[in-house]
């Protein structure tokens, strides 16, 4: 460069080759990219390191010797230098260089002449638009004017060349990034899509989360994943942990649950934790949280997160919905084969013991006990139970769990019974059970039982279970209804309205079914001697409290397994299964005393008695009948108030 400034015209065949250099070199696929008037604010720095790289590319020691070169930007602002500067004349040569930077604004060139100093400036234009977007001015008291003009031009093509090759390299760098940008966001999604496939996959919600915390693992293999949840999961991954409000105004998980939406926050080593809700269509399910170092995090992976956690919160919600669906199928298989199991039997004590033994079973306790109130007795009895000891106990209204659940009508459920004592319960500190639910069996909105259920261990039963047994509690209470309803209607039938002793036809069925199993047995017919005439004298209502006084002394001197009927009108019955005509002998005769001792008025009775034994070559309730009312004859024949003993043929 040096030579070129010795001679004149080679330097202007320098700057004729440059400008043709710059019209006829080819055409590249980025040539039409340049700075647009939104970058002028970010040039300085590409500014600076274009001018660094020219003093590279120029002959320094020429320029040191023949002058400064200053670039300048739009605002008069100096943003470099280059040559070496007389240090007394160091204010005069910037003065020159702004001077003609200044009026250079409007023209191509400008030449500023100082006394002895040349100061050249010449603006540095866009290829697109040749908009100048900066000033080189080159300050020299060596050339002449056409001389420096040309040195300025040529020096400004150089750096125009400088600037735009690093502009070119930070073009290439941007769409390099940007595309590695795409890359990564490309793999990100088909990383995403993945993921997002195999949790929709999944059915089951501890799949559910495992997969979403390897997805997570997979695509940020720096952090540490936790998940807190709103809602009751065993689950065994350490890193599934329940939500727990503590301090929600200073607690980023629950900051976020609470707000919605995702939340960060930087500790002073440079961790970043960042906590985004998983949500479902429904409702929000718990909260993701991540913890990287701040290094291995880009802020554009933010997205991906959010939408992983939303992801995870809809594949959730619907193994979620899956598992309840199935729960509730399952629920109705068991309501519905109980309630047909339940309605095989007509018995109350079958029912108590089928339903305690069911729901042992179904709920995989440790004890039940089922129990029904007495309204006459005003107690709990307890009706069916695992526990041997608890077999026929009885209980206060007001006792223990029975008592709560019979003031309130309404279930509980006991997580803890040892720590949490809310009243005594023989069940559960004769068994040391720890959790218990219990439901009242209601009938007309009135309680009619208690069914219990425990277990030894605690917070064994969940809400799940608590829900069941009071459905089932209600399927329980209707078997019991139609029991009880069952066994009325039939005692009804078999039940004289009058007496309370049992109907005729009943008498006939159970002597029958006796004279099958037993070896023997005796009959006993009751007539009350003149009974007409006492209708006729007192009248009907009188013959009819009569016959309830008989019938109540009758009741009253046999057996509990024994069996007294109305035979028909004023003629009583009793059959006496396992005993010989001589003992029923003695019991008639205990009857027919104490009715002519208590009735009022006085009446007497007449008895005849048979009996039967397996020798007898002919069994049956028809001759059993007939010899004790041909004894029975034959009493009234001999003088009424007294007892004969029918002999077999």
């Amino acid at each position: 460069m040096a030579d070129l400034y010795k001679n004149p015209q080679a330097l202007d065949e320098a700057v004729a080759a440059a400008h043709r250099i710059e019209e006829d070199k080819q055409t590249i696929w980025f040539e039409n990219e340049d700075i647009q008037v939104a970058d002028e604010p970010y040039l300085l720095p590409l500014l600076q390191e274009s001018f660094a790289c020219w003093r590279k590319d120029s002959d320094e020691q020429a320029t040191a010797v023949d002058g400064q070169f200053v670039l300048f930007d739009l605002n008069g602002n100096v943003i470099g230098s280059a040559g070496t500067l007389d240090i007394n004349r160091q204010a005069e040569f910037l003065a020159a260089a702004r001077q003609a930077a200044v009026v250079t604004m409007t023209s191509e060139a400008a030449t500023e002449d100082r006394q002895t100093l040349e100061a050249t400036a010449v603006p540095v234009l866009t290829r697109s638009d040749r908009r100048p977007f900066c000033v080189l001015v080159y300050v020299t008291d060596f050339l002449i004017g056409s001389q420096a003009k040309s040195v300025a031009q040529l020096s400004a093509l150089h750096f125009r060349t400088c600037f735009y090759r690093r502009f070119e390299q930070l073009y290439i760098k941007d769409l390099l990034l940007q595309q590695k940008r795409t890359d990564k966001e490309a793999s990100r999604r088909d990383a995403l899509f993945l993921a997002a496939k195999r949790l929709y996959d999944q059915f089951d919600v501890t799949s559910v989360l495992s997969e979403m915390l390897s997805s997570l693992e997979q695509l940020y293999p720096n952090s540490v994943a936790q998940l807190y949840l709103s809602q009751d999961h065993v689950n065994g991954d350490t890193r599934v942990k329940p939500l727990v409000f503590k301090n929600a105004a200073h607690d980023l998980v629950a900051k976020s649950f609470l707000e919605g939406k995702l939340v960060t926050e930087q500790d002073r080593d440079g961790t970043k934790r960042l906590a985004v809700p998983m949500t479902g269509k429904q409702a929000t399910y718990g909260v993701l949280c991540l913890t990287v170092n701040e290094s291995s995090w880009d802020d554009a992976d933010l997205p991906a997160f959010v939408l992983l956690a939303d992801t995870a919160g809809t594949a959730f919600e619907n193994a979620k919905l899956y598992e309840q669906s199935n729960l509730l199928i399952n629920e109705l298989r068991l309501i519905n084969e109980l309630t047909k199991r339940l309605n095989q039997s007509l018995k109350l004590k079958e029912i108590f013991k089928f339903a305690s033994a069911e729901l042992l079973s179904i709920f995989e306790a440790d004890y039940c006990c089922v129990l029904q109130l007495n309204k006459e007795k005003n107690q709990f009895v307890v009706m069916a139970s695992n526990i041997p000891a608890m077999s026929s106990e009885h209980f206060s209204p007001e006792y223990g769990f029975c008592g709560i659940v019979h003031r309130t009508k309404e279930p509980l459920i006991i997580s803890d019974y040892w720590h949490t004592r809310v009243v005594n319960s023989k069940l559960m500190d004769n068994t040391g059970a720890r959790s218990l639910i219990a439901t009242p069996i209601l009938v007309d909105s009135e309680v009619v039982g208690v069914i219990m259920v425990a277990h030894k261990s605690a917070n064994f039963f969940s809400y799940d279970n608590y829900k069941l047994l009071q459905v089932m509690s209600t399927h329980i209470g209707l078997a019991i209804t139609n029991a009880s309803l069952h066994a009325e209607v039939r005692r009804m039938v078999i039940t004289d309205n009058l007496t309370g002793l049992h109907a005729r036809h009943y008498l006939n069925e159970q002597i029958q079914s006796r004279q099958r199993k037993d070896p023997l047995g005796a009959l006993i017919l009751v007539d009350i001697d003149h009974f007409k005439q006492i209708n006729d004298t007192f009248g009907h209502q009188v013959g009819d409290q009569i016959l309830v006084q008989v019938s109540s002394i009758i009741r009253s001197s046999i057996r509990q397994g024994d069996i007294a009927a109305r035979w028909g009108g004023e003629e009583l019955a009793v059959y006496l299964p396992g005993i010989r005509s001589e003992q029923a002998y003695r019991i008639a005769e205990r009857i027919r005393t104490h009715v002519e001792a208590e009735t009022q008025p006085v009446v007497t009775v007449s008895c005849g008695v048979s009996e039967w034994t397996f020798e007898n070559e002919k069994i049956s309730v028809e001759s059993l009948f007939y010899r004790a009312d041909m004894a029975l004859y034959e009493a009234k024949n001999n003088g009424r108030n007294r007892i004969y003993i029918g002999q077999a043929n």
